[in-house]
């Protein structure tokens, strides 16, 4: 006995939630139920239910990207990193190429140079968060992160090697505040050393924002000029930017 359309999407209903797939079940029988029904196109009806799904999965992934990347509730938007009068990105036209996200595909490092207050964090966090859309990311306070591994390295050496592992694979990290200040233990020098080592073995991106200009970094390291040249050529080697903190134009007054 053939059976009629309502047992048929009850069936396929009940099949979808049973996959765990309730945002194609709501679609399907939203769709079953509506007027354009039997004129829609299959394929049309195909993308509609299946769309349903793929929203809610892409969302929750991005935000579970987003929490593992620190990044859970952050504000900063790329749209809102353009020269202005308080602020200048140079080279011309850096923020559309880095918002394009392919220095990622491509495994090239960014360095982000500029003066407090200037927007480093502010353009860094908004290329993450775009990121997470696509790729695996993790944001770390340079000195904060540092501390962290070389604690965990000297109390728990397997979670160590497991958060190694895991940064080190990412599709991008940021170093933000890099060395705000000298660097005197020689853990993080080498915790460091180590991470992008091989995060350039793998091709893979990291963003270092620094108020400092890389060349003054070596006597930031422990004056350890081979650690400091290994690590400048790391996060130096493709492309850097630069934010000119400005001073705001006054607005003339009315009359």
């Amino acid at each position: 006995m053939n059976k009629s359309g309502n047992e048929v999407l009850d069936l396929l209903i009940d099949e979808l939630n049973e996959l765990n797939l309730p945002n194609m079940a709501a679609a399907l029988e939203a769709a079953y139920h509506s007027d354009t029904f039997l004129d829609m196109d299959r394929m049309m009806l195909f993308s509609q239910v299946i769309d349903a799904e793929y929203q809610v999965k892409i969302s929750s992934r991005f935000q579970k990207r987003l929490q593992n990347a620190h990044l859970k509730g952050c504000p900063q938007e790329l749209t809102l990193c353009h020269d202005s009068s308080v602020r200048q990105y140079l080279p011309t036209g850096c923020v559309d190429i880095l918002s394009s996200l392919k220095f990622i595909s491509d495994g090239l490092n960014i360095c982000i140079l500029g003066p407090s207050d200037s927007g480093k964090s502010y353009l860094a966090k908004a290329i993450a968060i775009k990121a997470c859309i696509h790729y695996r990311v993790f944001y770390h306070h340079f000195e904060e992160f540092m501390a962290e591994m070389s604690d965990l390295r000297e109390t728990n050496y397997k979670r160590y090697q497991k958060k190694i592992r895991s940064n080190v694979s990412a599709d991008l990290i940021v170093l933000d505040d890099f060395l705000l200040h000298s660097v005197t233990d020689e853990r993080f020098i080498k915790i460091l050393f180590e991470i992008l080592e091989k995060r350039s073995e793998l091709g893979k991106s990291t963003i270092i924002c620094s108020q400092r200009e890389p060349n003054s970094w070596k006597t930031m390291i422990m004056n350890d000029e081979v650690a400091a040249n290994a690590v400048v050529k790391r996060a130096t080697k493709h492309y850097t930017v630069v934010i000119n903190k400005l001073d705001e134009v006054p607005k003339k007054s009315a009359g």
